[in-house]
């Protein structure tokens, strides 16, 4: 019962960091607002060649070659991963729905779940470590 504040802050850190995120980057838009099909956005469909915006998202390839820097010698193993994910979300007839629930909750979550997990095995461990 005293780690429930600890669980409940690890459960909820990820989705701060991504408000937060969201927010940081909307702070300094200024007023820049873009809009795809009818719905105002923090990023513009344009193409730029400084900075990702929907075409990015839209098409992958000239994000890859406008943008993309780190990653280009490892295109072969992150293209499979990624082109996986993207199938996979189509593959379940409502590609928006499926990205926020796999990707915004589901995923997160689990990833929570396992750091909790393992701070709770530690826990045990060091309680029968100390009354052996």
């Amino acid at each position: 019962m005293k780690y429930l504040f600890l669980f409940l802050l690890i459960f909820l850190c990820p989705y701060l960091i991504m408000i937060a995120v969201n927010e940081a980057i909307r702070s300094g838009l200024d007023g820049k607002y873009g809009e795809v099909n009818g719905y105002t956005t923090m990023n513009s469909a344009k193409a730029t060649k400084d900075r990702c915006s929907w075409i990015c998202h839209n098409s992958t390839n000239y994000c890859k070659e406008h943008h993309v820097k780190v990653l280009k010698p490892y295109y072969s193993y992150t293209d499979q991963i990624y082109n996986g994910i993207i199938n996979l979300l189509h593959s379940t007839g409502n590609y928006g729905l499926a990205n926020i629930v796999f990707l915004v909750l589901l995923i997160p979550f689990l990833i929570c779940l396992f750091i909790t997990q393992t701070i709770q095995y530690n826990l045990k461990r060091r309680t029968l470590i100390r009354y052996k």
